[in-house]
């Protein structure tokens, strides 16, 4: 859907206004099971996690995908949890090391906080983005009237009140208030 969808809608926008740029898609997944340990204690810190900054790409990852594990943050306490990033289109042409320490330097330009993240901020945000929309439209939901009709009497909300649900007060269009 990212590529089939998305990416064609943003060429699409840009090629509006006569700009072609280069464009890399990179999908973070912070949802997953996998855990890495140090080999050896000189790998690790002083919890046994591994230092921030520690990259997996080898062995454990599909040799056929350009995709990768990030320890970003430290933890005090417990294991820390890496994200795992795939790419999924790259016009920029990055070579591996370039793009992972890209996206660790992004890890530290998170606003909320003086360390790095385990999510670099363009994706967190998005993903704050999409939890407050979530919450306006499930909102929007129950406080309509329940239509019913023959085949449901599930509580739906009209195609008309979708865009008065998205649109915003002009005051509130250029704020991250959902930070």
């Amino acid at each position: 859907m990212a590529l089939n969808e998305e990416l064609e809608d943003l060429k699409r926008v840009f090629g509006g206004f006569h700009f072609h740029p280069t464009i890399t898609v990179v999908v973070a997944v912070k949802g997953h099971r996998s855990r890495f340990f140090p080999m050896s204690p000189n790998d690790g810190d002083v919890t046994s996690t591994l230092l921030p900054g520690t990259v997996v790409d080898t062995v454990l990852t599909d040799p056929s995908e350009f995709a990768f594990f990030l320890y970003s943050q430290s933890r005090i306490q417990a294991t820390s949890k890496p994200t795992r990033y795939h790419v999924l289109w790259d016009e920029n042409n990055f070579c591996s090391d370039e793009l992972q320490r890209l996206i660790y330097a992004l890890c530290f330009s998170s606003p909320r906080c003086n360390e790095a993240v385990r999510l670099i901020p363009p994706v967190h945000y998005a993903d704050l983005a999409a939890y407050r929309g979530r919450q306006y439209f499930d909102a929007m939901e129950f406080s309509q009237p329940i239509h019913s009709d023959a085949s449901s009497s599930s509580s739906t909300v009209s195609n008309s009140n979708v865009p008065q649900l998205l649109k915003l007060h002009p005051d509130m269009e250029n704020i991250m208030y959902f930070v």
